[in-house]
């Protein structure tokens, strides 16, 4: 999606721009620091209202054409650029396509021109100079994002997927500043012992704000930002988990609504594959209070690939983690959405791809008596994604091992399906299995066979005797005669 990043030739140096030196410097162009918010200690425990924001600095100063970078004298850079800078902190309203024209195309390439020059690497910025590059583009970025549509219509409990789609008017700017964020980040030139007095924690938790954007260009550059700001910035690491997850919490227990989610899961994930083994406690409670009860949202399926992956790797890592997991899945367990339920039958599938036979044992007969469940489905998908299960040569071999547990609670709803189910093809699936349990253990299958015959004769005998009751009952009542004569049906 974006370019490859080009070093410097070999042998060439960067140039590096100086400040003007001592009095002499000019002095014409000034800052407006005053017009940027300033920003206190960000605490984990703040929510997005509290979060930091900055307002984007007003278009106090003039918008003019200035010459390229490259075309005037080293010492004479510092201030062009500082100068290029202030321009672009400068915001513009694009609801009008034809307002202030100019002044967007000279800030337009501006931005473009410090695009290249982070990009190319040709020219090392001081710290004055990056700080002031920071500052403008989070004063370009962290903005008051528009309601969102569900909020503007009332419809808390809305399907996302009918929301119109919201795109940012400014993009045509901010595209680039993410661009230049992203090139300042990942270039070799940027020392993190520097930048991190600039990309500190107050900016990162507005860049985990921003994932609010319902705008799926902008949330594509935040997710790889936010991955490079991680992998390059090692203070940050345990912030960024722990923001994250207050993240996560606010979804769970509040809001249930979060356009970022899966690109915050898919960031995770890339993380959760580098955990070190054995994991630290840390992450095995993030597991457990964070991504298991991600499950119960309504409308998973936005973040469910994602979800799955990560949870997914966490077994991978640790397999004695399956059994926590498969019984987290089991709570969460959708009743009546059909689309859900088939969700959590393919995440399953991927966590017994992991399961050790020890692990399995421990949660093999709740999972088996849900399976039992959705194999009984009257939705012919839920029934036929449960019944491909046995697909899977390793589900297969940990049923076969303890097929003395698991062919007893599932012979019921196997039956029931041969008997009465009213699709076809799931009575073939049916049968299928049926004989796959048979080639296993044709005793046990007789067995269970005999037991399921004794378990219907006793509930036909139980249904005549609770029949005759109460016949009796309204033999007794017809007797007795009166006004309180009580029929009973």
């Amino acid at each position: 999606m974006f370019k490859i990043i080009k070093g410097m030739k070999k042998g060439s140096k960067p140039e590096v721009i100086e400040p003007p030196p001592g009095p002499n410097a000019p002095s014409d162009v000034t800052v407006n620091h005053a017009s940027r918010s300033g920003i206190p200690p960000a605490q984990l425990s703040t929510t997005k209202s509290q979060a930091i924001s900055r307002n984007p600095a007003p278009n106090t100063g003039v918008i003019e054409v200035t010459p390229l970078l490259k075309d005037v004298p080293i010492s004479e850079r510092h201030v062009l650029f500082i100068r290029k800078v202030n321009m672009c902190s400068a915001s513009f309203d694009f609801s009008d396509p034809l307002k202030k024209v100019k002044e967007k195309e000279i800030k337009r390439q501006n931005l473009q021109e410090l695009v290249e020059l982070v990009q190319s690497g040709s020219s090392k910025m001081n710290e004055i100079m990056q700080e002031e590059m920071v500052n403008m583009i989070s004063d370009n970025i962290f903005r008051p994002l528009p309601p969102q549509a569900f909020e503007n219509t009332g419809a808390i409990d809305g399907d996302p997927e009918e929301d119109d789609m919201y795109l940012e008017p400014s993009w045509p700017h901010l595209q680039l500043v993410y661009e230049l964020l992203l090139r300042y980040v990942v270039s070799p030139d940027t020392d993190t012992k520097v930048a991190k007095r600039f990309i500190d924690h107050s900016f990162v938790l507005n860049i985990l704000d921003m994932f609010d954007s319902e705008d799926p260009r902008e949330r594509e550059y935040l997710k790889t930002i936010l991955h490079r700001v991680y992998g390059k910035f090692m203070i940050h690491r345990p912030f960024i988990r722990k923001a994250i997850n207050n993240i996560f919490y606010r979804f769970i227990f509040e809001t249930e609504r979060h356009p970022g989610l899966g690109e915050l899961l898919e960031i995770l994930g890339s993380i959760i594959n580098g955990f070190a083994v054995p994991m630290k406690e840390e992450h095995k409670l993030f597991l457990v209070r964070a991504l298991i009860p991600l499950h119960k949202a309504k409308f998973i399926n936005y973040y469910h690939q994602q979800l799955s992956y990560c949870v997914t790797q966490f077994v991978e890592k640790d397999y004695k983690l399956a059994d926590s997991v498969i019984r987290g899945l089991l709570k969460y367990w959708p009743v009546t959405n059909c689309g859900k339920e088939i969700l959590f039958i393919n995440e399953l599938e991927e966590i017994l791809d992991a399961t050790q036979p020890s692990e399995f044992q421990q949660c093999m007969v709740p999972l088996f008596r849900q399976i039992g469940r959705c194999i009984n489905s009257p939705n012919f998908q839920v029934a036929e994604r449960a019944l491909f299960l046995w697909n899977n040569e390793h589900i297969v071999d940990l049923i076969a091992q303890n097929r003395d547990v698991i062919l007893p609670i599932l012979y019921e709803p196997l039956e029931k399906n041969i008997r009465g189910h009213w699709n076809s093809a799931i009575n073939g699936l049916t049968g299928n299995v049926r004989k796959m349990f048979i080639e296993m253990d044709a005793e046990l299958f007789e067995d269970c066979s005999d037991q399921y015959m004794e378990k219907e004769a006793m509930d036909v005998k139980m249904l005549e005797k609770r029949e005759l009751n109460w016949k009796k009952l309204e033999a007794i009542a017809s007797e007795s005669g009166g006004g309180d004569t009580v029929m009973v049906n």
